[in-house]
């Protein structure tokens, strides 16, 4: 009988060398949660034994009890690093549907090629849907969905109309309007002033329109006296905008300043450029130049003001996790829109999870089935946008264990040796 006593022992303690050899090779596997092996006696008794005659017949693996206490956080540089203080597992998808959910406290997850939020192996991270103010619109199992991270916000508008106040210098050099003057823009000589304005094509894309200034005559007596006049040439990319039609189509469109360095009366405006075709395969569109508000005056050139009605695309900016689990995108054009808020899932009793790799888990009737929620809600835990949870296995303390449970193994291998010596001598004697 000592040798099967003796034979469990040595049963146990493997088991229990396995478990810790486990744990310590998952020392830096994140969110890992290390377990702890039991164990219990075995009693070979009858209801008629005397109590005090009853001996022992070994050991038996009572149970493989995971550990559930959090693990040391680590800061990261990805704002879709999740990681949980307190109660819950993420949920996961393989494939989007309910069939394949999984749970995990891995909070590493990345955008895949199609936007979707997914984690390293491929699954995707399940949200509630929520509306413009970030208010969840579905719960529960049925809610759930996966999360695509939106790369533009807003409706294009293609820009129609520029406004420029631009302070011409009466002191500045005549350099056009005489015999033999040709303008060249890529001639910085034959202009004094560029003025450069980003608008937009009718599906939002950039272009670059550029008015250029050339002083062609000074100030005149009069009447009606005036302080001088410019020829403005204006491009928007390569293409020369053009007023008018036939004989009175034109590259240039002059401006006279009064006395009193205001635009002559009569001067038409906003300058209305004919239809182009923008480069980028956008619609024709037209665009006018309003100089209304332009003066020329004794002080330098400059731009006191500029707009253009035009509307670009936002572009993705970024993206932020509240600790209540809310995703937000924020886009180049200033709009920060809501995505989702992050689905987790809690148990009655977390250590009846099934373990099933990649630091996934699946419920069973032990566990019982998953409670769904939100972080910062109802138990659940908050999370860290920027930081991982790590294993919360500690090498020390599993070193200790492991050299607890080698010391165990070898009592009850010397145990079994002498049990064999006692049979061996017993076997001497009848001989």
């Amino acid at each position: 009988m000592s040798f099967y006593t003796s034979l469990s022992g040595l049963q146990a303690s493997q088991t229990d060398m396995a478990t810790i050899s486990h744990n310590l090779a998952n020392v830096s596997t994140t969110g890992f949660k290390k377990s702890r092996t039991e164990f219990a006696d075995i009693i070979a008794s009858s209801t008629s034994t005397d109590p005090r005659k009853m001996v022992g017949s070994g050991v038996v693996v009572k149970g493989n009890t995971q550990q559930f206490k959090e693990g040391n956080l680590t800061t990261t540089s990805n704002a879709l690093d999740l990681a949980m203080v307190g109660e819950g597992f993420f949920t996961m998808r393989s494939t989007g549907t309910s069939d394949s959910t999984t749970y995990t406290r891995n909070g590493a997850f990345s955008v895949d090629s199609n936007n979707n939020v997914v984690d390293a192996q491929g699954s995707y991270l399940m949200v509630y849907p929520v509306d413009s103010d970030g208010n969840v619109t579905a719960t529960g199992e049925k809610g759930l969905t996966t999360l695509q991270i939106q790369q533009t916000s807003g409706t294009p508008k293609g820009t129609s109309k520029v406004a420029t106040a631009v302070q011409m210098s009466s002191t500045s050099t005549v350099k056009g309007g005489g015999a033999g003057y040709k303008f060249d823009r890529t001639d910085t000589t034959s202009y004094n002033n560029s003025v450069a304005t980003r608008i937009y094509d009718a599906n939002g894309n950039p272009m670059t329109m550029t008015s250029y200034y050339v002083r062609t005559a000074a100030g005149t007596a009069g009447p009606p006296a005036t302080t001088g006049s410019w020829d403005v040439y204006t491009f928007i990319g390569d293409q020369a905008m053009t007023t008018g039609t036939g004989a009175a189509k034109s590259d240039k469109v002059t401006l006279t300043f009064d006395d009193k360095g205001a635009l002559a009366t009569g001067t038409t405006m906003p300058l209305n450029f004919n239809t182009f075709t923008p480069t980028s395969g956008a619609a024709a569109q037209t665009v006018s130049l309003d100089l209304t508000n332009s003066t020329q005056l004794s002080s330098a050139f400059a731009v006191n003001a500029k707009t253009q009605d035009g509307i670009a695309v936002g572009q993705l900016a970024g993206v932020t996790v509240t600790d209540a689990g809310l995703i937000q995108a924020s886009f180049s054009n200033g709009d920060i829109k809501p995505l989702g808020k992050v689905a987790l899932a809690k148990f009655s009793t977390p250590t009846g999870l099934r373990q099933i790799g990649n630091s996934y888990w699946a419920a069973t009737g032990v566990s019982g089935a998953a409670t769904l929620g939100s972080a910062s809600a109802d138990g659940f835990g908050s999370l860290m946008s920027g930081t991982i949870e790590g294993s919360n296995v500690d090498i020390t303390e599993e070193l200790v264990n492991l050299i607890a449970a080698q010391r165990n193994f070898q009592a009850n291998s010397k145990a079994l040796d002498t049990a064999n010596q006692v049979s061996q001598t017993i076997i001497q004697i009848r001989n």
